[in-house]
Parts: structure tokens; sequence; C-alpha cells
């Protein structure tokens, strides 16, 4: 399913300040490498990750699912000065290219990459966050909620990516393994009290969620 009519998004990439050129750079390896390419955060949503972080001013960022480092790279820039940004990898190989781009980055000190399971990586890196994203494995996604949740700061964001799976939530019923978790996840989300959220049309959806107290 189209969720997004092509000539909106080059109008909003129009009158959407541009990537820089590391950015640039990471998006074309990974259209021309990756065959999951369709996976990358891209233009508009990687600058409102930015955005987001830039409101924010975060001292402590996690991302679960580091990819080929795109939105990394997006979320550090709002990075309060002595901010960090943990990022979880399960695949070594997207890891090490994520890690040579941070490398030639401005945040190469404030990026600490970990390789392996998120849902133990999680538990083992003692922080606070102040804004956490969500972009792994669909099925884990209340899992990953629930860990990161006791460890979010009150008043704290946390941004889940996919959350409209290609359309596939608007189906009925809804399909699919992944399409059925991430329907679970976003019905897990609407039926707490503790949160408020706002579900974004952004690219295949982005679930904008504060902790309330």
């Amino acid at each position: 399913m189209e969720l997004i009519n092509p000539l909106v998004q080059s109008y909003a990439e129009k009158y959407t300040s541009g990537e820089d050129a590391l950015l640039q750079e990471i998006a074309a390896f990974t259209c021309n490498n990756h065959p999951k390419a369709h996976m990358l955060s891209g233009h508009i949503q990687g600058k409102f990750l930015e955005m987001v972080s830039h409101m924010t001013r975060p001292k402590r960022i996690l991302e679960i699912g580091t990819f080929t480092g795109y939105s990394a790279l997006c979320l550090a820039k709002g990075l309060e000065e002595g901010g960090v940004l943990h990022t979880l990898e399960l695949r070594e190989e997207d890891a090490n290219t994520a890690k040579a781009y941070f490398d030639r980055s401005f945040f190469k000190d404030q990026i600490i990459l970990h390789i392996g399971d998120a849902l133990e990586l999680i538990g083992e890196i003692d922080e606070l966050w102040d804004l956490v994203f969500i972009d792994a494995d669909k099925e884990n996604y209340i899992n990953y909620f629930n860990l990161v949740l006791p460890k979010l700061k009150p008043k704290g964001f946390i941004l889940a990516d996919n959350v409209l799976f290609h359309g596939q939530v608007l189906e009925e019923p809804v399909k699919g393994k992944n399409a059925k978790a991430i329907q679970a996840f976003n019905d897990y989300v609407a039926g707490r009290d503790d949160v408020e959220r706002l579900l974004l049309p952004l690219r295949d959806g982005l679930y904008l969620i504060r902790k309330l107290h």
C-alpha cells in the first residue's frame, strides 16, 4: 500500500532543509548496497528526528536498531553538550558499517555502539533516558517499551518507527506476524494511562510517546 503520495513526498523534501554530506553518503550507500534499504529513515524522517532531538536537548538517548547509522547521526545532532547516544544493533555487518560512519562524524565521541540482542543489552546499560527511538524487530516492540519505560525520565519521549507497517495495520483482518505485532503494540500503548501519545502518518508511521510521570 502506498502511504504517501510521491508528489507530496517530493514537495516536502523540496521545502525541508537538506542532509549534510555524511548523511547523503550513508543514504546513497545503503540504497545502492543494502538488500533492506527501505529500512533507512531517510531525509524527511531523519530531519524530524533531528528536530525532536533539538527541541528536547537530551543528555542520554537510546536507539534500538542502528541499521547503517543514519538515524543515530540525526538524533545525535540535538544532544546537550556532554550528552551521549547509545545505539544497539543485532547484525554485526550493519553495526560495522554504522561504526565507520560514526568515526568520521562530529559525534564520534558521543555515540556508543553496542552489538548484540537488545533485550539483553538494555538492562546492562546503567542510564536514565531522555529520548528513546525504537526501530528494531517488530515482534519485540512491546518488550522494548516495557524495558525502557522504567528507565525513561518523567516527561521523556519514546519514538517508535513503522507503526503503520506498510499500511498493513489498516487491513481487516490484520495479517502477517510483523503487522500483527505492530497492531498489538499500538493497542497496548493506546491502552495505557501513564503516557501521552501522538501517532504521526510520517513515512511508515511514527509513534511519539511522552511519559507523564
